[in-house]
């Protein structure tokens, strides 16, 4: 046991629980005013449910013991026989701090799926699906990439803070529910205005406040990889936040505050994999390629098929999530993180490069599968997506009887 390694990691998960507010401003400035509230609170809601799910049965299908690789099983049901003593992932910290932890991964992920479905669904239909799809997708997954005998971990596949995990399979999961639940009302026939300029920007930066923990109290101690995840993260995320502000500057002319907030939130994105695997210079390469890689991303989803991932969940945590996949079969080394079997393709060795392309396939048919069997349960409970006078009058109202702006009385 060692008192600074238990501190960091009580303190990284503080962090990341801190994520969740912010992904809530994010999104809610992203908004118009008339679904504000509606889109802050589908991330509210999962503060609480994710964390009693996480006590009564979520660590246990993550991480107590395994089944097949895919899934665990009862050993930690209650948070039984989790405590103060180390457990089998991290042996200088108590069970009970890894847990803690990783409770806040679980709260975090599904609301990145909700950027994908602001200001059309249902919030009962929403709150079915999420807890379907913790039970269904979140838990096999983290088993698989982090848990004992994991199927992907088996196969060499590696994921250094949840690239797959996470931002893979809440990206994909947006993309079908957005597809299922089609496009928001006038869609094509007016522009959708960014409504809180000043809430994005906030949001992005305790996003990226919170993704220090989120990375660097991945590598479980206060020691070296951690620095050297923190470091990764820092530049992957500024190198991104620059690339997109040039990428606006050459397409529109003028770069934006939404642009920038943007950009820096893809370049932690895209590091979340390898940010304990790649060198130094790699998470410039990392951040400098995501930027064009997911704005022309947004582009082809919205643009060429036509699907309205609302926020661009998908755009930014899906593309994003599988280019940092890519990277870290590309950079990784297993100098810098034993945990890699081999060097990453770049150094002459495919077989990292080949785990993590099986990897990012099987989290991308898991989040399609997992959402489908999730989304179509929800819909015997009722329609996932609300009327079309809820939807014009806005969800903050027709959902949660409140406005955010009582005092405004222009258009949206």
């Amino acid at each position: 046991m060692n008192a600074g390694d238990t501190g960091f990691i009580l303190l990284c998960a503080a962090f990341v629980f801190f994520m969740t507010p912010g992904l809530a401003f994010f999104y809610g400035g992203l908004v118009r005013r008339k679904n504000v509230g509606n889109t802050m609170m589908q991330c509210v809601f999962i503060m609480g449910v994710s964390i009693v799910m996480w006590v009564l049965f979520g660590y246990a299908l993550a991480f107590g013991g395994n089944h097949g690789g895919i899934i665990g099983g009862s050993e930690g049901f209650l948070f039984q026989g989790i405590g103060m003593d180390p457990g089998p992932y991290a042996d200088t910290i108590p069970s009970l701090a890894f847990a803690a932890f990783q409770m806040m991964f679980a709260m975090i992920t599904p609301a990145l799926i909700t950027g994908s479905v602001v200001g059309r669904m249902r919030f009962k239909s929403l709150v079915i699906f999420i807890i379907l799809w913790s039970l269904i997708v979140y838990y096999p997954m983290a088993h698989m990439v982090w848990g004992q005998d994991g199927f992907l971990a088996g196969i060499g596949s590696v994921d250094f803070a949840g690239g797959n995990v996470v931002h893979i399979t809440s990206g994909v999961s947006g993309l079908v529910l957005a597809i299922m639940l089609g496009k928001r009302r006038g869609y094509d026939q007016g522009a959708y205005h960014v409504h809180n300029t000043p809430f994005v920007f906030l949001g992005a930066g305790l996003l990226w406040f919170g993704w220090y923990g989120f990375n660097a109290g991945s590598a479980l101690a206060a020691n070296g990889l951690a620095a050297h995840a923190f470091m990764t993260t820092s530049i992957s995320a500024a190198a991104a936040l620059v690339s997109w502000m040039l990428i606006e500057t050459i397409t529109s002319g003028k770069p934006t505050l939404t642009g920038a907030s943007t950009g820096l939130v893809v370049g932690l994105v895209a590091i979340t994999p390898g940010a304990g695997f790649v060198p130094i210079w790699a998470s410039i390469i990392i951040g400098l390629l995501v930027s064009p890689i997911c704005f022309f991303g947004v582009k082809l989803v919205k643009g060429k098929l036509g699907i309205d991932d609302a926020l661009d969940a998908f755009g930014c945590h899906g593309i994003g999530g599988i280019w940092g996949g890519i990277a870290t079969g590309l950079f990784g080394l297993s100098s810098i993180n034993d945990v890699a079997q081999w060097d990453g393709l770049v150094f002459g060795d495919s077989r990292l490069f080949v785990a993590q392309i099986i990897g990012i396939v099987v989290s991308i048919a898991v989040a399609v599968v997992g959402t489908l069997i999730c989304a179509n349960i929800a819909k015997l409970f009722g329609p996932l997506r609300v009327s079309d006078k809820e939807e014009r009058i806005g969800l903050d109202v027709s959902e949660h009887g409140e406005n955010a702006y009582p005092s405004f009385n222009g258009l949206d």
